[in-house]
């Protein structure tokens, strides 16, 4: 019996995928894919397309990840989520970096505009430096929860519903003062 992977919490999904399941591995795919596949969009700068584009990196990601589920513990449904966005971002970094040192590759001489991501085109390879640095630096909750609100556009009741927080109203002011602590330690590594 498959029930609609977005009535069945991540939680039960995962553990349905642990004990062998496979329609519960097909859900998640279902579940995850698009918002990855959202997320990475224009992450993967065109020079560093060679075989694989960004649509190939986000199902690589998952698999990965559903292949090691079994190491991986749900605290809050937004939790899954937060390892997939690092497992892909851990993607596509290694993508970059094998696109560089790829000898049949061409790079141009002044390569770093050219590998600029449109992310990076509009607010600075340095100003997304700075957020992953200060990102890592805030507790689990709160980076879940930028995470979810700002990167996946989730409204507040999503994130409240994904963080295992009492109310939209909650979550709204999490993200907040998430924002708050996040912009103090973007100052602070800049």
């Amino acid at each position: 019996m498959s029930t609609d992977p977005f009535l069945e919490s991540t939680a039960a999904l995962i553990s349905r995928v642990k004990a062998g399941d496979e329609a519960a591995r097909e859900q998640l795919v279902a579940k995850y894919l698009p918002l990855l596949q959202r997320w990475a969009h224009g992450r993967l700068p065109s020079n560093a397309r060679g075989l694989i584009e960004t649509s190939d990196l986000v199902q690589v990601t998952l698999v990965r990840a559903l292949n090691q589920i079994g190491k991986f513990e749900p605290r809050r449904e937004g939790a899954f989520l937060a390892y997939l966005r690092t497992t892909l971002m851990n993607q596509l970094r290694n993508e970059i970096r094998r696109s560089v040192r790829d000898p049949k590759q061409e790079i141009p001489e002044d390569h770093s505009d050219d590998r600029a991501t449109l992310l990076e085109q509009l607010m600075g390879r340095d100003v997304i430096e700075a957020y992953e640095a200060g990102l890592v630096t805030l507790p689990e909750n709160m980076q879940e929860a930028i995470i979810l609100s700002v990167e996946f556009g989730f409204s507040h009741g999503e994130v409240a519903d994904a963080i295992g927080s009492p109310s939209a109203n909650a979550a709204r002011m999490l993200v907040s003062r998430a924002l708050v602590k996040l912009s103090k330690a973007m100052d602070q590594s800049g």
